[in-house]
């Protein structure tokens, strides 16, 4: 069944291979691409420039060259160290994720600066997936990169979502919150995104360097009030954000300004055609497939056990009819740390999962993987975990202590239930694939 379940998921994996997705968007006709049926033509007498962040950039990177080619005049795209694939004309560096690191604040400063050289004759194109935003570290002025890095830690650690998170990231950067669209001004941009976040908001995907931003810095304030961060953040973060809620820094721009006229953005990929190509595997290993209509969100151990209440349910409203059911799910769950172990969300709704299923009757039916797309869950080398009824046989009490370390990596290490795949050069958030076996004996193929 543990085959099963990662074949259902790399079927999920190739569906949003950024490349490939690409590709179905977007053609070359002549002196002009075809974005879904509109014509963007190239410029006649200015210049192709593209630019990008994010973990499945390079491959975004390298179909753009093969549809460019030679009219591509200059550009860079980062990645997160290991994520990289030969480019012919744009630029590759290499940079830390999650914790942003000084090569991605150099790195970023090269995008800005070809942002900002463009002129109205010219188009920039922008290639961006998930992992962008800590790819792109670009403080304001008198924020230093180590105080980026402590805001991100805290962020972390007290289980802020992706939303939120960009929220901080927006208002204490130049970068994002449209506001690297506000630097290639007046030129002509188009960006391409695989979308990593619920709801496929353009605005939070990468932290919308190219999107109006609808946060404010009011609402970063009232963020920073409710997880009780402002005795933990560097005080210059905390002044900066006050100072833009007091009108003493210039807000992000929204969806009114003019200069969004110049900008088109368009998602090429996202969690719902992973899902969709990941029950299409399912079906054809026999097995009768229900697709969550909602992302989900929220603690990641509560998650799980929502998650496990809702594949039995489908199972009994599907009926016996021999057949294993195979629940689909995803989106993106959040840790709040209590421990000092090493994991992720995926990891911990794995152990999570592992552990109710021992102490259920029904616990022998079920078999479920929770994985990330981009092969990396946490600051591990793993990209999620498998659960099921048995593994944790005789080891329940050691395996319940790592969990409240939040250690689910050693947990899981020792229990053979790891999936590891490298890098996928994809991110479109989570899946989470729990298959039930059929009461009276059915299995799949």
């Amino acid at each position: 069944m543990r085959q099963h379940l990662e074949r259902i998921f790399r079927a999920g994996l190739a569906a949003v291979a950024p490349d490939a997705a690409l590709r179905r968007h977007v053609r070359r006709e002549g002196n002009a691409l075809c974005v879904d049926g509109e014509v963007w033509p190239l410029p006649e007498r200015g210049r192709v420039v593209v630019v990008g962040a994010g973990k499945g950039a390079a491959p975004l990177a390298k179909a753009t060259e093969e549809l460019l080619g030679e009219r591509i005049d200059e550009g860079a795209i980062i990645v997160k160290y290991g994520h990289g694939m030969p480019l012919e004309r744009i630029q590759l560096y290499e940079a830390a994720h999650p914790v942003p690191d000084a090569a991605g604040q150099a790195a970023t400063r090269h995008i800005l600066r070809l942002a900002e050289g463009a002129g109205e004759d010219d188009l920039l194109i922008c290639l961006f997936t998930g992992g962008a935003s800590a790819l792109t570290p670009a403080p304001v002025p008198g924020v230093t990169l180590e105080d980026m890095r402590r805001l991100t830690e805290c962020l972390l650690a007290c289980g802020a979502t992706i939303q939120e998170m960009n929220a901080f990231r927006k208002h204490l950067s130049v970068f994002g919150g449209g506001q690297l669209a506000r630097a290639a001004a007046p030129a002509r941009v188009l960006s391409f995104l695989v979308s990593d976040v619920i709801g496929d908001d353009m605005g939070v995907i990468a932290s919308g360097p190219t999107s109006p931003d609808a946060s404010t810095f009011a609402e970063c304030l009232r963020l920073m009030a409710r997880y009780g961060l402002e005795e933990k953040l560097p005080t210059v973060l905390v002044q900066s954000l006050r100072d833009g809620a007091a009108g003493r820094r210039p807000e992000t721009p929204k969806a009114d300004d003019p200069l969004f006229r110049q900008v088109c953005t368009r998602i090429v990929a996202g969690n719902g055609q992973a899902l969709a190509e990941a029950a299409q595997a399912a079906r054809a290993l026999g097995m009768t497939v229900c697709v969550r209509e909602q992302p989900y969100t929220g603690e990641a151990r509560d998650c799980a056990a929502h998650l496990v209440k809702e594949a039995l349910e489908a199972a009994r409203r599907h009926g016996e009819d021999g057949r294993t059911l195979c629940y689909l799910a995803g989106g993106e769950c959040t840790v709040t740390l209590r421990g000092t172990g090493r994991g992720g969300r995926n990891q911990e709704m794995a152990l999570a999962t592992a552990l109710h299923l021992r102490e259920r009757e029904y616990g022998g039916r079920i078999t479920a993987l929770f994985a990330g797309t981009d092969g990396t869950d946490g600051p591990t080398d793993a990209a999620g975990g498998f659960a099921d009824g048995q593994a944790l046989a005789g080891c329940e009490a050691e395996a319940r202590e790592l969990l409240e370390q939040n250690d689910s990596y050693t947990a899981l290490e020792r229990a053979g239930l790891l999936l590891r795949t490298g890098p996928t050069l994809t991110n479109v958030m989570d899946m989470a694939i729990l298959c039930v076996e059929s009461q009276t004996g059915g299995n799949a193929a």
